[in-house]
């Protein structure tokens, strides 16, 4: 099984593109990764630390890797999401997120994928889905599906910004493609959207100040400069892959899995912050939204009410500072003074000396301050 038949086979199984580069071969992507945890860009995110070795060259992985086949399935959105933003009642759900989970329907694919290039070449594979300690993108763009943005996301020239990846690595030596170039040139829209400066430089991401890493990865309090920032985001942030003029040339996905949920298509904010843990996982079944769980979730939502400017969401707000969720009541707090600062100096004493977490004391104590 040569390399043509092999990129044919994974168009026939229904990915949108698949090319194969060398994965034996030297790269900057690991010292460029690195650089990026030495200087603490990665966050919470411990491991991306732990995994550092294993993550910095594909034979870290496999040392027997000669080959990848890096294939890439199409999750272009229907609409635009940056007009959503503007839609300050209803919550904003990254369109990666809006469905199932893409990570079973690639790797149902690229398993079916390295079954039959085992069976007819007698070569040992693996597969990965970005779950594991493996450079997609450095990968995807040697193989020419296409290049690392100035958002360090990847561009292609068919598909603009919305591809899922996907490798299957290999022992066996197949006929590289010609990678891609850089074609960026002078362009900064990614970079100069981002709500919360988040790239300090182009090609490198600060995780923490990014939104999508705030809202799925960051399990605590949201720091205050980043709550109005955040919009009626809810779920990751699309803003930096949405801007991209190659966005011209995107296609909406033909995958049902990935067409958003009816549920999804403009959630109203009071209904999501009512949901408790047995509705979140309910509405929230086989999707990515559900790793993070409900209080996290719901800590997200009362940042998007706070910065709403509804105040028809007060009575929403006032019945979550009694949530069971500390997190939950915290960031209530902090809604509860976007839309109605007059009611936290009523409520204030009372809230307070009944409140047994340190963050929510501090988030009221911060309000008072404010208002007085």
């Amino acid at each position: 099984m040569d390399a043509d038949a092999t990129l044919s086979l994974a168009l026939e199984l229904g990915f949108s593109t698949a090319r194969i580069c060398r994965a034996d071969e030297a790269w900057a992507a690991g010292d460029r990764l690195a650089e990026y945890v030495a200087d603490g860009h990665h966050g919470s995110m411990a491991w991306m630390e732990e995994t550092l070795e294993r993550r910095q060259h594909p034979t870290a992985m496999w040392p027997e890797a000669k080959s990848a086949v890096v294939v890439g399935l199409n999750y272009g959105p229907e609409q635009d999401p940056l007009p959503l933003l503007e839609r300050r009642s209803e919550g904003v759900v990254s369109v990666y997120a809006q469905n199932g989970d893409y990570h079973d329907l690639l790797k149902k694919r690229l398993k079916h994928l390295a079954r039959a290039f085992a069976g007819k070449t007698g070569k040992q594979v693996k597969v990965f889905v970005d779950t594991a300690p493996l450079m997609e993108k450095p990968l995807a763009e040697k193989a020419g599906i296409g290049w690392q943005g100035k958002h360090t996301n990847l561009v292609s020239r068919e598909f603009g910004s919305w591809l899922f990846l996907g490798v299957m690595l290999t022992e066996a030596e197949l006929e590289p493609d010609e990678a891609e170039r850089d074609t960026c040139g002078s362009c900064r829209a990614c970079l100069d959207i981002c709500p919360t400066n988040a790239f300090p430089q182009p090609y490198r991401l600060d995780a923490r100040r990014c939104i999508s890493y705030l809202t799925i990865e960051h399990k605590g309090v949201i720091p205050v400069e980043y709550r109005q920032p955040m919009g009626n985001r809810i779920y990751g942030c699309d803003d930096c892959l949405a801007v991209c003029p190659w966005n011209k040339f995107a296609q909406t996905s033909t995958e049902m899995a990935f067409h958003p949920r009816p549920e999804l298509k403009g959630p109203l904010l009071a209904e999501l912050a009512a949901l408790d843990d047995a509705a979140f996982r309910q509405v929230f079944t086989a999707s990515p939204v559900k790793r993070i769980g409900r209080d996290r979730f719901v800590r997200n939502v009362m940042i998007a009410i706070g910065n709403s400017g509804d105040h028809e969401l007060v009575s929403v707000v006032e019945a979550a500072l009694d949530d069971g969720s500390a997190l939950v009541r915290g960031m209530a707090v902090w809604a509860l003074g976007q839309l109605s600062p007059l009611r936290v100096s009523e409520m204030h004493e009372m809230k307070v000396a009944a409140e047994p977490d340190l963050d929510v004391v501090t988030e009221w104590q911060a309000l008072s301050q404010k208002i007085s």
